[in-house]
């Protein structure tokens, strides 16, 4: 029984993994803008369905094309920052609410409209392997999915702290009157900041593809996963992320395991209660 209750506990690590990839894009934003990405699950979903197609089409493994997917995505957040977002910088929080809940709307009905609402899935050739590492056997998609997300967030862990662009993003994120006075450009930098929160939703939306499938309902629930978990970690915390996604996956496996997998957001959101009740600045705090 032991050896099935460490099974279960891996597994839902390693997926929880790609979550907190999932939820480092929405703490990224946060963190620097203070503006709430509400269509964050909507590009998730987006980043599957383009995981999706290209396997389709050119049958290229999604773990291929994940910078690639990622690029993109960094692309489509820069543009959407500086056309579209950035004029509601500073406005009332709940115009940022509809802009984004509008975006979120258009997404996921364009996402119905071109492919359905039937879930799509993606059967790679080692989608039924598994690694056998003493007691534990374990998903080889997972596994794979689990260090791509690692190395996704070590690779912006280290932008932030070692390029100078990075440094830029923390001070306008720490001070932003300060950032401005010395003549830091906050409004190119605000659209890297979106465009590399996206890049991570793109990331993160090409691993899902290979442990669940794309469907267009998918998007409301991962929107609100990604917002448990920050509030989890801490609103801004990039380590806060992982660790939250790391707490949420491995509740979720245990209470789909030993219970059922409906009650998984139960113990989700009895998790953030908890949470929010003895730390309510979440666990690593509330900063970038």
């Amino acid at each position: 029984m032991a050896s099935i209750t460490l099974n279960v506990i891996v597994q839902g690590l390693l997926t929880g993994l790609v979550y907190g990839l999932m939820a480092l894009g929405l703490s990224v934003i946060f963190g620097v803008m203070r503006v709430v990405n509400f269509a964050h699950g909507e590009f998730t979903v987006v980043g599957m369905y383009a995981a999706f197609v290209l396997f389709e089409t050119l049958h290229v493994d999604p773990l291929l094309v994940l910078l690639p997917i990622a690029a993109a995505f960094f692309g489509i957040g820069y543009v959407l920052q500086r056309t579209l977002i950035n004029p509601f910088i500073g406005r009332a929080e709940h115009e940022q609410f509809i802009l984004l809940v509008g975006l979120a709307t258009v997404l996921v009905n364009g996402l119905l409209l071109i492919f359905g609402p039937d879930a799509r899935p993606i059967n790679l050739p080692y989608s039924f392997d598994s690694y056998a590492v003493g007691p534990m056997f374990l998903d080889k998609i997972r596994v794979f999915a689990a260090v791509a997300a690692i190395t996704v967030a070590a690779a912006l862990f280290l932008f932030f702290r070692y390029t100078r662009t990075g440094t830029a993003i923390r001070a306008c994120a720490d001070n932003l009157t300060g950032a401005a006075v010395v003549g830091l450009d906050v409004k190119r930098l605000y659209a890297v900041t979106f465009g590399l929160g996206l890049a991570c939703v793109g990331a993160a939306g090409t691993l899902m593809a290979t442990i669940a499938d794309a469907a267009p309902g998918l998007a409301q629930a991962y929107t609100l996963l990604a917002f448990t978990i920050v509030i989890i970690g801490g609103l801004g915390s990039m380590v806060g992320a992982l660790i939250g996604g790391v707490l949420i996956g491995i509740s979720e496996a245990l209470a789909g395991f030993y219970i059922q997998p409906s009650m998984k957001s139960m113990f989700s959101f009895a998790l953030l209660i908890i949470v929010l009740v003895l730390r309510p600045q979440g666990l690593m705090g509330r900063r970038l």
